[in-house]
């Protein structure tokens, strides 16, 4: 709980991976990429409550295990390959009324900590929404459209000629979203006109979306510096 607030933490995990088969169960060093998430949130100092959101029964005991709730089982109908995660968000909170805010915990995201969700949560007090974010590594303002005759056309306007002269943007990390729950039934999204951003730095901001990426952060723990700079507290 935080300023009163009772806090629900959820971690939709459906089955049916296509970028990684199985990812949600594939070992991490010592776990499976779902325990990850599931350690960080249990050691927040906020969360009232810890929920799967999943449809495959090997995916929902193996987060028993790990020491997360398991209330329901997701409907087939919302763990399609194109069902939105917001369907899963939506399902939650009508099972589970009576929460006042919500963190959505993506276990893709295995090196997001404690203090990353506890500090996302204290920024959205004042406005109700929270993203963490990382740095965005290639620009925008040096995006450009291709058209059908191989012309290229600006994804947006910018005079810079230098790389330091352009501002720095940012893009989602899939780590932490933080809503208040009225306000995101309201919105329809965590990405409202009051989303404050909450920065992570880039080696802690890996998402598991496909084979490649899985292979980058097994070579990230391969490096002998490596644990001790991802798993610090940012605080």
């Amino acid at each position: 709980m935080i300023q009163g607030r009772k806090t629900l933490g959820l971690i939709p995990a459906r089955g049916g991976s296509k970028g990684v088969v199985g990812k949600n169960l594939r070992p991490l060093r010592d776990k499976p990429l779902l325990a990850w998430t599931i350690e960080a949130a249990k050691q927040s100092q906020y969360l009232d409550r810890i929920v799967l959101s999943s449809d495959d029964e090997a995916i929902m005991a193996a987060a028993r295990e790990w020491g997360c709730e398991v209330p329901f089982q997701r409907p087939a109908a919302l763990a399609r390959d194109d069902s939105p995660t917001m369907d899963a968000v939506y399902h939650t909170l009508e099972s589970l009324p009576g929460y006042d805010t919500l963190v959505l915990l993506q276990p893709t995201s295995p090196l997001r900590s404690a203090a990353d969700i506890d500090r996302c949560l204290e920024l959205s007090l004042p406005n109700k929404f929270c993203v963490s974010v990382t740095k965005s590594s290639e620009s925008p303002f040096w995006s450009y459209y291709k058209t059908t005759d191989g012309k290229m056309i600006p994804v947006l306007p910018s005079n810079a000629l230098r790389r330091q002269d352009l501002p720095e943007t940012f893009i989602p990390n899939g780590a932490v979203y933080v809503a208040d729950v009225k306000e995101l039934l309201r919105c329809k999204g965590f990405f409202t006109e009051h989303t404050v951003a909450y920065e992570m730095p880039p080696e802690r901001s890996v998402d598991i979306d496909t084979e490649a990426d899985f292979a980058y952060l097994e070579f990230l723990f391969s490096r002998p510096y490596f644990l001790g700079n991802a798993q610090h507290d940012p605080r």
